[in-house]
């Protein structure tokens, strides 16, 4: 583990662990005030985040602590267990608002690096690498400091929404079905993700227990809401929903989020992602929801952002992926 970073006076820094996830929460509903990344996360939520990723929190994370022990800034590198091109190791921190111009920022960033390096040599090493970070538009601080640690903008993300008003009316395709999720065709909805993402930027191959803990498995998953298209008893294409408790006693709406959406290559151009999104729009409406949120790659290689676009949705929030590639350790160098 990196070694432990030194801090402004009256604070000290220790290991993260698993009961860190209340501060941690209540630090990040404190920050959102100002942040406002639209994003609300509750223990319970952290808990399922850092456990899906595989976080060993008291080797890839950090909290800093005020003279009373309360937690007022954290960082954490994680990387998923499975990766294509490079092996991504990610970057996640903040530091309460009232804390911030004294430097810690950078210190905890600058731990996120170093770590997020050791994390690359000690799993991967004969992969090349990249450190990850994203920045919501609405935190140009934390801009400032990725442009400062030497990151470069690599890609844009944007976080897209529209109001269940006004919906378009049900498409059909001819020979298909549109249904909800079903749990016996979960491993075929993963393999069929596998494949359907197999040319997009930063995506990995998702194993059973991977996709389970950070899609299916997750708590806030809605199969009610999710839709899949289905042929001669085959998937063709699938809209994965799910719900996210904090968010709605955060903003006293419910939405429905859109985490995974996905056409195997050989069934697109037929109009099946845009018959299941307005399927998923429709049962969302007729479940209490009173919006559907979305995240789409700017660059998506399926033309996703028009499509989005087409069926009502706007961007309300852009993200940058910050990133610093990692060249891969000489044979018997990590030795």
């Amino acid at each position: 583990m990196a070694e432990l970073p030194a801090v402004p006076e009256g604070l000290t820094v220790r290991p993260m662990c698993a009961d860190d996830a209340v501060p941690v929460a209540a630090l990040l509903t404190a920050a959102e005030q100002v942040d406002r990344t639209d994003e609300n996360f509750s223990p319970e939520d952290l808990t399922e985040w850092w456990d899906g990723w595989q976080a060993d929190l008291g080797r890839d994370g950090i909290a800093v602590c005020d003279a009373a022990g309360v937690v007022v800034g954290f960082a954490v590198a994680f990387a998923p267990p499975t990766f294509r091109d490079a092996y991504r190791v990610y970057l996640e921190g903040r530091v309460r608002p009232d804390l911030r111009g004294r430097g810690l920022g950078r210190i905890l960033l600058d731990w996120e690096l170093r770590r997020g390096a050791e994390i690359h040599v000690e799993r991967q090493p004969s992969a090349p690498g990249k450190l990850v970070l994203n920045v919501v538009e609405t935190m140009p601080s934390l801009e400032g400091l990725a442009r400062r640690a030497g990151l470069t903008a690599e890609r844009w993300f944007r976080d897209m929404e529209r109001w269940l008003t006004d919906l378009p009316a049900a498409r059909a395709v001819d020979g298909v079905d549109l249904v909800p999720f079903a749990w016996d065709r979960d491993d075929e909805v993963r393999r069929a993700h596998n494949v359907a993402f197999a040319e997009h930027h930063g995506s990995a191959e998702r194993d059973p227990d991977t996709w389970t803990a950070l899609y299916t498995g997750q708590r806030a998953f809605r199969p009610d809401l999710s839709v899949l298209a289905i042929e001669d008893d085959v998937l063709l294409a699938y809209v994965l929903a799910y719900v996210y408790e904090a968010d709605t006693q955060a903003t006293g709406r419910q939405q429905t989020y859109f985490g995974q959406i996905g056409v195997l290559p050989h069934a697109r151009g037929r109009g099946l992602a845009t018959a299941a999104i307005v399927e998923a729009l429709r049962v969302a409406a007729g479940a209490g929801c009173v919006g559907a949120r979305l995240g789409v790659d700017t660059e998506n290689v399926t033309g996703a952002l028009r499509l989005y676009e087409n069926l009502g949705f706007s961007t309300v929030l852009t993200q940058v992926a910050w990133s610093q590639d990692l060249a891969p350790e000489e044979a018997g160098s990590a030795q």
